[in-house]
């Protein structure tokens, strides 16, 4: 029977899989997945190669355990300012520009963000990310809008359809700006933020 591992022994295995998944989202994110060996994330990380393999078991499972790992901190910043920004008893066109604002300033000019999007733009060769764990931050949203539409802030019999029209009217319009604009966005954010509120409150509040 293996024996249970000790706290310090426990740790030392931590602190190692937390080296190779930094060592990998690097080569990843720098070199592509095909362009990736595990020798190369091996000697990133300091560690051995058998070491990788005991923790990950192959070069496909650890591109997935970072890909999950940026999905996961991109879920934590949307599920923060759902919970700090879309409050019970705030002016609802308020909050929801302040949920917007945060996730365009915050989620999108973050690491995780950039690394996500270049991790997820691979091409076929690489593992794609389970659809559950994508649409997580969307599902966070879609459950506040269901909240919403209870308590009588919204009407949204489709909360799902909701959620897909704000993010939409914001969120990804001001995605756009800043991949077509960035010298000009943070002026024009703000705007295109305000006008999709309206709007989306001109739908789902009557």
């Amino acid at each position: 029977m293996a024996k249970a591992q000790t706290p310090g022994r426990r740790q030392r295995s931590e602190n190692k899989q937390a080296a190779i998944l930094d060592a990998a989202e690097l080569l990843f994110v720098r070199d592509g997945y095909e362009l990736t060996s595990v020798d190369a994330i091996a000697a990133e990380a300091k560690v051995s190669k058998r070491t990788v393999y005991d923790h990950f078991g192959d070069k496909r499972t650890l591109f997935e355990g970072v890909l999950t790992r940026v999905a996961d901190a991109l879920t934590t910043t949307v599920h923060t300012a759902i919970d700090e920004e879309l409050t019970a008893g705030r002016d609802l066109r308020e909050g929801l520009t302040a949920f917007a604002m945060r996730v365009v300033t915050t989620a999108f000019p973050s690491s995780d963000y950039v690394a996500f999007q270049r991790l997820t733009s691979q091409g076929r060769a690489a593992p794609v990310l389970p659809r559950a764990v994508h649409d997580q931050p969307e599902d966070l949203l879609e459950k506040r809008f269901t909240e919403l539409a209870a308590g009588g802030e919204i009407q949204a019999p489709d909360a799902a359809r909701a959620t897909k029209h704000f993010t939409a009217l914001t969120v990804l319009l001001a995605l756009e700006e800043l991949r077509t604009e960035p010298a000009r966005a943070a002026t024009e954010i703000p705007g295109i933020i305000a006008d999709g509120v309206d709007a989306f409150l001109r739908a789902y509040r009557r």
